[in-house]
């Protein structure tokens, strides 16, 4: 039975889903509109219902809750780490804990949970400052600046519980570094760990990497800049070092991997783990795979994996639509123009995608939902071909009040080859 189910109903999900049934029937729990206009089978029950050969649980929510340790004993197989190892998302400074005992390059850094300590550390630390939401945070609970009032006003909402909730009630605060960003996604099956394609992901809302950190406006695979040494180096320093880690507590780590990586003058330095596929990143990552997406992740969820896995040459570009108010307070039931019945571009335009995420039906169309509503991929010979794609697609796509960023992919011109 060639048969994957994918829970989730984002973008990442969408393009996990849509990469999948190149191969293989999927069924996506509990997916949404935009997939099920895409062609895809979605349903509202529950995984432990669906008949599937894997499961890929998208989402770091469910992880954190042990939802593949509930699949794993119904005797599922599993692309997801239990609950245990989604530690490394669920709370970050059990991730700084591991990332300590395992010797891995990271940020100096503290945790804390009474306001007048953190507030020494980060006077203490001064210049940059970042100061992170120990929990879950949808990838917003991240402040970074060189105003350390700001800093200090910025911990104390989150330790009161008056910004995140639980989630902030005790923050991570580390020092902030310079240099540019890649993310690389491993594979793990339990033993045998590899890395996907690199990707650089833009979290900033605005042009030129400013306003407040969202859960990502834009991605671009390859990554400029990253090549095989310095994926082999974070393999190394990073990623082996941790999974070694988790080995000797007793825990086995089987799904993906997120190393979220800072390229410093003083070499990689890890920034995060996070312990699913990355949304954006997954959208410009999978669509370059050029092997079978379904014997793929059957091996991750079987513990039978081999060597990496093989991408095409093109690059591949995404660009996240957002709607007005996001990442703070999002307004939905916006009209969006310029998509067809089946919630692609009018016209499928060459080598271009549209993968939903906060979108619903509304007649023959679609209105925005939520705060990132869609993702725009667009592949291509070069970088710049595959940015020029998404970019005139993109321009075609309208709702009130929609938030775009400009500058996704416009790197410097010698590496757009």
């Amino acid at each position: 039975m060639r048969r994957a189910c994918v829970i989730g109903a984002g973008a990442r999900e969408h393009a996990l889903a849509h990469v999948l049934s190149r191969t293989a029937e999927v069924v996506v729990v509990p997916g949404s509109a935009g997939m099920a206009a895409d062609g895809l089978e979605v349903s509202d029950g529950s995984p432990l219902d669906v008949a599937a050969e894997f499961f890929v649980i998208g989402p770091e929510q469910p992880l954190v809750e042990g939802l593949a340790d509930q699949l794993r004993a119904s005797g599922r197989l599993v692309v997801g780490p239990g609950a245990q190892g989604a530690r490394l998302e669920g709370s970050k400074s059990f991730m700084k804990e591991v990332l300590v005992d395992a010797g891995v390059p990271t940020a100096r850094h503290g945790s804390f949970t009474d306001v007048a300590r953190a507030s020494g550390f980060i006077r203490a630390l001064g210049g940059t400052v970042v100061v992170k939401t120990d929990g879950l945070a949808a990838g917003k609970g991240v402040l970074v600046t060189a105003d350390l009032d700001e800093a200090i006003t910025d911990a104390t909402a989150k330790l009161d519980g008056s910004s995140f909730g639980a989630a902030g009630r005790r923050v991570v605060i580390e020092e902030g570094l310079v240099g540019g960003e890649c993310t690389l996604l491993v594979l793990v099956d339990g033993d045998t760990a590899v890395p996907l394609a690199p990707a650089r992901d833009y979290k900033r809302l605005r042009d030129g990497d400013t306003g407040p950190n969202t859960g990502g406006m834009g991605a671009v695979s390859p990554a400029p800049g990253v090549d095989d040494s310095l994926i082999a180096t974070i393999m190394r320093e990073s990623v082996e070092p941790t999974l070694a880690e988790l080995r000797r507590r007793g825990i086995e780590y089987r799904g993906v991997l997120y190393a979220g990586v800072m390229l410093t003058a003083d070499g990689p330095r890890l920034l995060e783990f996070n312990v699913r596929f990355g949304d954006p990143e997954t959208q410009v990552v999978l669509p370059r795979l050029a092997d079978d997406p379904y014997d793929l992740l059957c091996a991750v969820a079987s513990g039978t994996l081999g060597e990496p896995p093989r991408f095409i040459g093109d690059a591949a570009v995404t660009v996240v639509l957002a709607a007005p108010g996001y990442p703070d307070a999002p307004s939905v039931g916006q009209v969006i123009s310029g998509l067809g019945d089946d919630g692609q571009l009018v016209g499928h335009p060459e080598g271009v995608h549209v993968y939903h995420a906060a979108t619903r039906r509304h007649g023959a169309g679609f209105v925005t939902a939520g705060g990132r509503a869609m993702s725009v991929t667009g592949l291509g010979a070069s970088v710049r071909e595959a940015r020029a794609r998404v970019y005139d697609a993109i321009g075609v796509i309208r709702f009130d009040g929609q938030q775009v960023r400009t500058d996704i992919a416009a790197v410097p011109a010698e590496v757009l080859s």
